[in-house]
């Protein structure tokens, strides 16, 4: 008879994973022996926080869960950063570690890589179950898959004890599927557009996935929609839309000036609606709220709070609105200008920062861009429409985890292996998880790792002047990139900060993973 693990990669392959990435440990190799033989890919980290930012990467593209394998105790702990970064942008991966031996659990043994409880550490970020039992492992695994599909998502975790790896397990039953979530009464939320003189649309991250529904639906209610980041890309190039952050004051005229606000899978997070902290954001207690979770509805005032999915409850609004006369394209027109000018006034070298990534755009269409918290990210998280729904993200609003570009891209690769893949990351971010770029050359992934290396944390030593501190502790020395890359067997390329050169740069053949180091003037 199979294992507990042999059995739970069969369970995992039955409820659609494809790829498992992780790093093994004397702690899974039960886990482990059940990928031999089986469809499961498995892809190799060099930390486990890049396991957990490969499983985001690619949930985010392929629209599937990501999962990760990791030992109990430090791998757990160094997946946690990607853990709460999924956590923060509602991406749906699925984390499953070993746990010691069950009679050893809270008994303080000194076993290897002993935690007092594991499960309680990780139970105020996400659900987590212990599989304690082989008879349980169908049930553990219903749940996960409902937690991840079901309400807002997120990661979910599962512990293995080590002894229970092994047991002999019966084969599962068929995955039970997922409940659909109920769709809202809308009629009061119908009323109230079709009586609203303007409509603005604020679109969030819980939009992704349904572009044609909010394109319909805009385009019907003659409606700018306002994208935060995680929702870029969803409308390019359209009349209506707005791919500003509500943080540009050009926005938030927009948003004072509508007779009714339709908030869209948006929390309404400050690192999106005040990245200032200066408070300027308008009353907008009297809009109507859509999201998948309850408790994210009872987080701010809202005239009507809509518990459901966004793209069914888009498409059911679809046939209850009225059209509404055609002035939405100026008023989105005049939105996008005064935005874009906007931002040479926060930074006089904002513009040009901007520039680098509308240079990655006009050389790959269609990219994939996935970004760390760095200067060119920043500035485009205040204004770009890319040309790919989905194809733009990064960790530089919610949780903000530094590092998270290189393992993300990485996922990103294998989810969409026919697209190009663009890691810009900064020199700072690059020594956090610079591990990830023998990943993608082991698995022959043509990322472009895009560097930034102005040889600083230049936005933290911006705020500290800001701040009227001294500058500490702001200029790591950065790693000689071109030794760096011949280490990683990368091919190389140095430029100055000059979107002409990137694009063609960028425009280079490329067969498998490369490194453009952008060297920025101190």
């Amino acid at each position: 008879m199979k294992t507990v693990g042999e059995r739970l990669i069969e369970g995992l392959a039955a409820r659609g994973v494809e790829v498992v990435f992780g790093i093994p440990g004397v702690h899974t190799v039960e886990l482990y022996r059940g990928l031999s033989g089986s469809s499961l890919r498995h892809v190799t980290a060099r930390h486990e926080q890049g396991c957990g930012f490969m499983a985001d990467g690619y949930a985010r593209v392929s629209g599937k869960v990501g999962v990760a394998f990791v030992i109990t105790g430090p791998g757990l702990l160094n997946t946690l950063t990607a853990m709460a970064q999924a956590k923060a942008d509602s991406v749906p991966i699925l984390v499953i570690s070993g746990v010691n031996r069950r009679d050893s659990l809270g008994k303080g043994l000194g076993l290897l890589h002993e935690l007092p409880d594991q499960a309680a550490m990780i139970r105020p970020l996400c659900p987590t179950r212990s599989l304690m039992a082989a008879q349980d492992l169908p049930e553990v695994l219903d749940w996960a898959f409902a937690c991840l599909a079901t309400g807002r998502p997120g990661p979910v975790h599962i512990e293995v004890p080590t002894d229970v790896m092994p047991l002999p397990c019966p084969a599962l039953p068929a995955p039970q599927t997922p409940a659909r979530a109920a769709l809202p009464d809308l009629t009061a939320a119908a009323l109230a557009l079709n009586g609203a003189r303007d409509v603005v649309i604020l679109a969030g991250g819980g939009a992704r996935g349904h572009a044609a529904a909010l394109q319909a639906l805009a385009e019907k209610l003659d409606a700018p929609v306002v994208q935060t980041v995680n929702a870029r890309g969803i409308m390019h190039g359209h009349d209506l839309t707005v791919p500003a952050s509500p943080s540009l004051e050009a926005v938030r005229a927009l948003v004072r000036s509508a007779g009714q606000i339709l908030a869209i899978g948006t929390e309404l997070g400050p690192t999106d609606y005040d990245m200032y902290v200066n408070g300027g954001w308008p009353d907008v207690s009297g809009m109507i709220r859509v999201d998948i979770c309850d408790t994210q509805l009872a987080r701010h005032p809202a005239a009507q709070r809509l518990a459901g999915d966004a793209g069914a409850v888009m498409a059911a609004l679809l046939d209850m609105v009225a059209p509404k006369p055609s002035q939405g394209a100026m008023r989105a027109a005049i939105a996008r200008k005064a935005a874009r000018a906007e931002l040479a006034d926060l930074d006089p070298q904002m513009p040009a920062r901007l520039q680098i990534v509308e240079a990655i755009r006009s050389a790959l269409p269609q990219a994939l861009i996935v970004g760390d918290s760095t200067q060119p990210v920043y500035a485009a998280n205040l204004y770009y429409d890319h040309d790919r729904a989905g194809g733009y993200f990064n960790a530089a609003t919610g949780f903000g985890a530094l590092g998270f570009g290189t393992g993300a891209a990485v996922g990103a690769a294998l989810a969409a292996p026919k697209a190009q893949v663009v890691c810009l990351i900064g020199d700072g971010g690059l020594q956090f998880s610079s591990g990830e770029l023998r990943t993608a050359v082991d698995e022959g992934l043509a990322i472009t790792f895009l560097v930034w290396n102005n040889a600083a944390f230049a936005e933290i030593a911006d705020a500290m002047r800001g701040a009227g501190t001294e500058v500490i502790g702001c200029t790591p020395s950065p790693l000689q990139m071109e030794a760096f890359a011949k280490a990683c067997d990368l091919p190389f390329t140095a430029l100055p900060p000059d979107p002409e050169a990137l694009t063609r740069a960028l425009a280079q053949p490329q067969s498998g993973p490369r490194m453009i180091e952008i060297r920025v003037p101190r």
